[in-house]
């Protein structure tokens, strides 16, 4: 005790030297602390985009390409499925529900999704959470849209508002189907998800739109009035992919191979889980180099302290060399040292955790609504509490290296001037 409370006394002494240090500690140890929680977050929410869905369907490309464009809106499917073959399998015995999904529009940078009332019967977020209005109600007319929660703040938007979808992506379409305004009918809750990022509207209504079209370009003249459109022509002739809901699960690798194996055109059919499996394979390599070059700043801050501790040391050897003369042995010189390197260490974790803890909460709105990425305020988890443990011995290895020197240092060599 009495070494600790001579520890605290001797970096008092030395204070703005010893808050640099802390707070190279403390930054290295929030960045690397903050890596592993938006992983084990990035992977949280990513699982907790969809839930209760048993199989996405889509034309036959890859795994990974038909979850990012059918549950994460990013990217393009590479074909469509014929609307007869999403009935084919929508009908058969043991699917309980489909959600069709039809992409290729944008509005100001977001994702438009055509869809039919299923989706608000039958989408889950995270834990089985239904989506839920924060105001209106689904899309009931042909021209009524549905949007997501980050939509309605950043955009301003209300109910009772006009919107204008565009063809094509980004944040200006390629052109705008300004002859059939949509008004908005509801406001999605936030979920978290790419939900919140979407515009909603009915099947029938990207078709409505889209007639007088010609392999995406708007043919001059060819527009016509909702009044003069035949309710056969709303029908959908294609979609994008679709989502199955079965009644019983033991039969979702059967429909797989059925959907897999289906001669009228090719389709793939993936379980969810399986292809996020995947996704974190694909991702892993990228999650590596950036744990990597996070530990490599924590060594480097550790270094920095090694550094900082010898430049000091050799203007402490009188010091060192009062307390041996008053009877200090070497390993209470050793002792000593390395406490303090502890003491250094421990109050960089600490204000580490309270920097990582501060910037989760500054940041947290921003990375729900904008990326979907929900970063949480707990307790650091398992992992993270092996990582600080892994901290406090490189800091008390850290410590071991002044320590030694020290005790290679005589009496004599603390006492005799230099010249």
């Amino acid at each position: 005790m009495s070494l600790l409370l001579l520890g605290i006394k001797s970096l008092w002494s030395r204070r703005f030297t010893v808050l640099l240090i802390v707070m190279t500690i403390a930054i290295s140890t929030a960045l690397l602390l903050g890596v592993e929680r938006v992983k084990q977050s990035a992977r949280s929410s990513f699982t907790n985009t969809v839930s209760g869905v048993d199989l996405l369907v889509g034309a036959r490309s890859g795994t990974i390409p038909l979850l990012l464009y059918s549950v994460f809106r990013i990217g393009n499917a590479t074909n469509n499925i014929t609307w007869e073959s999403y009935l084919d399998f929508a009908t058969r015995s043991g699917v309980e529900w489909t959600i069709p999904l039809s992409l290729g529009d944008s509005h100001r940078g977001y994702r438009v999704l055509g869809t039919n009332q299923d989706y608000f019967k039958f989408y889950r977020v995270g834990s089985d959470r239904k989506l839920a209005f924060l105001d209106g109600k689904p899309f009931d007319s042909l021209l009524d849209v549905v949007i997501g929660a980050e939509i309605a703040q950043s955009l301003g938007y209300r109910l009772g508002q006009s919107i204008i979808l565009s063809h094509g992506l980004g944040d200006t379409g390629f052109s705008d189907h300004d002859d059939k305004p949509f008004v908005i009918s509801g406001i999605l809750e936030p979920t978290g998800t790419p939900v919140d990022r979407t515009i909603h509207v009915s099947l029938a209504a990207i078709e409505a739109i889209h007639i007088g079209w010609e392999q995406g370009v708007k043919i001059p003249g060819a527009q016509r009035q909702l009044e003069r459109i035949r309710p056969k022509e709303l029908e959908p002739k294609e979609i994008t992919a679709f989502m199955v809901g079965l009644k019983n699960r033991i039969r979702v690798f059967k429909l797989q191979r059925d959907i897999n194996e289906y001669r009228e055109e090719p389709l793939l059919a993936v379980l969810p889980g399986v292809a996020l499996q995947e996704l974190w394979g694909f991702m892993s390599v990228a999650e590596k180099a950036l744990w990597i070059v996070s530990l490599f700043v924590v060594v480097a801050g550790f270094f920095g302290m090694i550094a900082v501790s010898l430049a000091g040391l050799n203007e402490r050897r009188r010091e060192i060399a009062v307390y041996r003369a008053v009877g200090a042995s070497y390993r209470h010189v050793c002792a000593l040292l390395v406490s303090e390197a502890l003491i250094l260490t421990v109050a960089g974790i600490a204000l580490g955790l309270v920097l990582l803890m501060l910037g989760l909460l500054t940041t947290q709105g921003l990375m729900e609504t904008r990326y979907g990425l929900y970063l949480t305020l707990s307790a650091p988890t398992l992992t993270e509490i092996k990582m600080i443990l892994g901290l406090l011995i490189i800091g008390l290895a850290a410590g071991m290296v002044p320590a030694l020197i020290a005790y290679r240092n005589t009496l004599v060599d603390g006492l005799s001037a230099k010249t």
